[in-house]
């Protein structure tokens, strides 16, 4: 098997936080973007549309990132990225810490600087 056809079969799970969900895509291509802080997918893979059975969470991803050549991915919301052996289903779940609860990260302050002196 040659490098390039050993690359074009290589699949990767990546599993990041978007909006107080859990999503997890597989692409044929993970990298360091080339825009600072974001991780680059690219070439998305979706399951079959022949199957009898559909997943209303895959057909959601599909919609959403249907005409999407590349997502930018913030570094700060990936939880995971896997080389796996084959494509499992796309699919977003939500977040056991509580759907839509925006928190702002934990930031050091130096003493007598912060808001409470």
């Amino acid at each position: 098997m040659t490098k390039r056809k050993a690359a074009e079969e290589r699949v990767f799970k990546v599993i990041f936080m978007n909006q107080g969900q859990v999503y997890e895509i597989y692409a044929r291509q993970v990298s360091q973007g080339e825009l600072f802080g974001f991780i680059e997918v690219e070439q998305l893979l979706f399951g079959e549309r022949s199957k009898l059975i559909v997943d209303s969470s895959e057909e959601r991803l599909k919609t959403e990132f249907s005409g999407v050549r590349r997502v930018f991915v913030p570094m700060h919301s990936v939880v995971r990225i896997d080389e796996v052996e084959k494509q499992g289903p796309a699919r977003i779940t939500p977040s056991e810490g509580g759907a839509g609860v925006v928190r702002a990260f934990p930031v050091p302050t130096p003493p007598g600087k912060g808001p409470l002196r």
